[in-house]
């Protein structure tokens, strides 16, 4: 009999993280699915809040935290692989309100979509990274000059992976980039097919735990660590749905609260949702996922989104200038704090 693989083995996570980790990237893929794992239901009442999600997402966060248990109104779940094609959903008017990460939603407004950003969090960037293979000779970011980069294109890893060789004194064309989504980057990264990979969470902490490679560099003072819930302003101009999408947005922050408080029993719940193993799920947690905290939609949200926008016009990747600021709604920022409240942390004070 054939022993088995060991649990850091890349091969186990290609296909559940398939799913997951497209979240991050500007590349739209196909997929919803609307009822079964991840879809259907919940909660009473005749009005009902259609929210996109990707798994391992606001369900299962919701879930885990008993956020679901006295709803007044139905949520229909629909879930997408990627922030893409669901911020085409909500353009199109299929849902109301959705999780994306922070580039998403440039590529959609680049594209003309009608979405508005309503919420977001900020958290710790040292997730996303650039990856080196362990016994790589790269020691520092200068030296990837002329190297081979794996990035999926239009991804969070993307404005990474531009902002760090600029801080290096490198252009983006001293680097020979090579687009790949995140399941053929880990083949060719593990492969030695390319010298680096510009990623984020959880596929840092499965590269690191199953030390397969290192950290080159990381986002941490570099990239903006927000993430975001999006509507559709026809959501936003209806007074019960409007109503529904803020008590929905509270739900969200207390769940987020609970992350932090309980990464153990969320690492487990995530890692069931999304097939990592438990051990990934919880360093990916304490790296990033539970570090995030709820914050307003200001003036330094609109400004750190419009770098990365003109970033992204600079380099030819959306085809037009946008203004960030015309895509957001700040309703709902209640109390909250500022957007540059430092991200929570597991590390204890010495």
């Amino acid at each position: 009999m054939r022993p088995p693989r060991p649990a850091h083995s890349p091969a186990l996570l290609l296909l559940p993280l398939a799913l997951l980790l497209a979240a991050c990237s500007g590349t739209s893929s196909a997929g919803t699915s609307i009822g079964g794992a991840g879809g259907g239901t919940d909660g009473k009442g005749s009005l009902t809040l259609n929210v996109g999600d990707q798994r391992g997402g606001s369900e299962a966060v919701l879930r885990a935290a008993g956020e679901l248990d006295d709803l007044d109104y139905k949520i229909r779940w629909s879930t997408f692989t990627s922030g893409p094609p669901l911020l085409e959903a909500i353009n199109a008017k299929a849902v109301d309100v959705g999780a994306i990460g922070n580039t998403p939603p440039v590529f959609a407004a680049g594209a003309g979509s009608k979405i508005t950003v309503v919420a977001a969090t900020h958290g710790t960037a040292a997730g996303d990274t650039i990856l080196v293979p362990e016994d790589s000779p790269l020691q520092k970011p200068q030296e990837l000059k002329g190297k081979s980069v794996a990035v999926a294109q239009g991804s969070s890893a993307h404005f990474q992976l531009v902002a760090s060789l600029k801080k290096a004194g490198l252009d983006f064309k001293d680097v020979k980039v090579k687009y790949l989504q995140p399941a053929d980057a880990l083949a060719a990264f593990t492969g030695g097919k390319v010298d680096a990979w510009a990623v984020w969470d959880p596929y840092t902490s499965q590269v690191l735990r199953g030390k397969k490679g290192r950290v080159l560099t990381d986002g941490d003072g570099l990239v903006n660590g927000l993430g975001f819930q999006a509507a559709a302003p026809g959501a936003l101009a209806d007074k019960k749905k409007s109503r529904a999408i803020s008590d929905y947005l509270e739900r969200l922050r207390r769940a987020q609260d609970w992350v932090f408080k309980h990464p153990e029993a969320w690492a487990k719940v995530w890692a069931k949702d999304t097939g990592l193993p438990y051990g990934v799920a919880l360093d990916a947690v304490k790296r990033t996922n539970g570090t995030r905290v709820p914050v307003a939609v200001d003036r330094d949200v609109v400004t750190s989104e419009q770098e990365i926008a003109d970033t992204f016009s600079e380099l030819k990747l959306i085809p037009r200038r946008i203004d960030f600021g015309d895509y957001v709604d700040t309703r709902f920022n209640g109390d909250l704090p500022p957007s540059t409240t430092a991200p929570r942390s597991y590390r204890k004070e010495s």
